[in-house]
C-alpha cells in the first residue's frame, strides 16, 4: 500500500494551496481518509478527516479556511488551503485508516492504518 501525497510548496500568506493524495495498492474503499501535519519542534497534529460518506472533522484552527474532500472510487483525498497563515508551515502527511470490530468475537474483522511520505507546506510572512 502506497500514500502518495503532492501539492505542497511555498506561498505568501493569504494564499492558497491544494494538498492530494492517492492511495494505491488498496483494493477496497478506505473507511477514512485525511490530513495531518507536524511543525519543526512540535508533534504531529490533526488537520481533517472525511469518512467513506463524507462526515468531515477539522482541527479548530483551520475551521472555516480548509477543505477536505475524497474521490472515492480513486481513494484520493483533497486538501483545499485558503487563507493560509505562516504558524500553517508544516509537513502535511495522509492517512488512511479503517476498522471493523466483532464485538460478539471480541475481535477486529480487519484493521489497518498507513501514512504517506508527508508535503512540505511553507507560508511566508
Amino acid at each position: 500500500v502506497q500514500l502518495q501525497a503532492s501539492g505542497g510548496g511555498l506561498v505568501q500568506a493569504g494564499g492558497s494551496l491544494r494538498l492530494s493524495c492517492a492511495a494505491s495498492g488498496i483494493d477496497f474503499s478506505v473507511d477514512v481518509m485525511g490530513w495531518y501535519r507536524q511543525a519543526p519542534g512540535k508533534q504531529r497534529e490533526l488537520v481533517a478527516t472525511i469518512t467513506l460518506g463524507g462526515n468531515t472533522n477539522y482541527a479548530d484552527s483551520v475551521k472555516g479556511r480548509f477543505t477536505i474532500s475524497r474521490d472515492n472510487a480513486k481513494n484520493t483525498v483533497y486538501l483545499q488551503m485558503n487563507s493560509l497563515k505562516p504558524e500553517d508551515t508544516a509537513v502535511y502527511y495522509c492517512n488512511a485508516e479503517g476498522s471493523d470490530y466483532d464485538e460478539v468475537l471480541e475481535s477486529y474483522r480487519y484493521q489497518y492504518d498507513y501514512w504517506g511520505q508527508g508535503t512540505l507546506v511553507t507560508v511566508s510572512s
